[in-house]
């Protein structure tokens, strides 16, 4: 298969080796629980217990994806949200709400808060890998678009100046 058709395939997941996920939860066996589900996948896994700690390991590892818990104590999930995506560093890590809150509402402050996607607990892992895996193919397209913008700016400007 050459690179192109690997880029063309949907099913192609030769970004996940590359991908960093971080899992936000303060209740260990939570933790434990997404950790199970996601080590059939090939991506680096980084965990936090609570908002605060959260945005100390986006700092240090520049996650893709952000499963998040939203009742959380010192940060809810829905700030640590807010804050990423207000940061133009930040905005387009994925960020999937992992919550037992399934209030219209809540849902609703989620989305506002700018969440990608949300899944509720109890997690079922068919849904949550389903979820994982597009959302990291979102990130890693997203990426690919911005180095290939870039790339293009830079030839238009080069062009310019000849």
């Amino acid at each position: 298969m050459t690179q192109d058709s690997a880029q063309a395939n949907p099913n192609n997941e030769s970004f996940l080796p590359q991908s960093t996920v971080l899992l936000v939860d303060d209740n260990p066996q939570n933790v434990e629980l997404l950790q199970a589900f996601l080590e059939t996948l090939p991506v680096k896994i980084v965990t936090a217990a609570d908002g605060v700690d959260a945005l100390e390991k986006v700092e240090q590892h520049n996650p893709d994806l952000i499963l998040l818990d939203v009742m959380m104590p010192k940060m809810s999930g829905f700030q640590v949200c807010r804050k990423l995506k207000a940061d133009p560093k930040t905005r387009d890590i994925q960020i999937l709400m992992v919550t037992a809150l399934n209030e219209l509402g809540d849902i609703e402050q989620a989305s506002e808060c700018g969440t990608d996607d949300f899944v509720s607990k109890p997690v079922n892992k068919f849904e949550l890998l389903t979820r994982v895996k597009s959302l990291l193919r979102v990130r890693h397209l997203k990426s690919e678009l911005e180095r290939a913008l870039t790339y293009l700016n830079e030839i238009e400007h080069d062009e310019e100046i000849l």
